[in-house]
């Protein structure tokens, strides 16, 4: 059973320093999209996994040392914290999830947040960047739209129209530039 109190005091000085779409708040849209998704599959999903793995999907590619450190002095077995290690890596946009737990985290981070939220994100995340209107459009198109693909069929669809939404919304808004 995860300690959540414990679990916050450990993550959050990670995500201190984390723009808006990327810190603690970017965690708790991905559990609530996750709890979305895990509907469809009771009995066969490990909350504990889900819950771990949300929390570090945004630490895992520079705090895996730490991250397993921790588990570990949770007295997590050494066969628990990999497959933890082994979610939060599967929750990345980039990767290919094996394990139940990993496709709903990959998922759940590509939905996140409903329907506007891709554009939402990217026009804040390229707003901080230090980026131009124009620049994040073209940004978008080029690393965003068409990238990225759900597991889950339940998630499937709702990325789609995420997507279809944002590329309507880019076509409005460059017509009026």
């Amino acid at each position: 059973m995860v300690n959540l109190d414990k679990l916050l005091e450990f993550a959050s000085p990670f995500y201190s320093n984390k723009d808006e779409m990327h810190n603690l708040s970017h965690i708790y849209r991905m559990i609530k999209a996750a709890q979305s998704l895990m509907k469809y599959y009771k009995g066969q999903v490990n909350g504990d996994l889900i819950i771990y793995g949300s929390y570090f999907h945004g630490l895992i590619d520079c705090q895996e040392e730490p991250i397993r450190e921790y588990l570990a002095s949770r007295g997590i077995p050494p066969e628990q914290v990999d497959k933890i290690v082994q979610v939060s890596w599967e929750s990345k946009k980039d990767q290919i999830p094996n394990s139940l737990e990993g496709k709903i985290l990959h998922d759940a981070h590509l939905i996140e947040g409903g329907k506007t939220y891709l554009i939402v994100k990217s026009l804040i995340t390229g707003t901080v960047r230090g980026q131009s209107l124009e620049q994040t459009i073209k940004y978008i198109e080029k690393n965003i739209l068409g990238k990225a693909s759900c597991f889950l069929p339940e998630a499937q669809s709702i990325y789609s129209e995420k997507e279809g939404f944002a590329r309507q919304f880019l076509d409005d808004l460059q017509a009026g530039l």
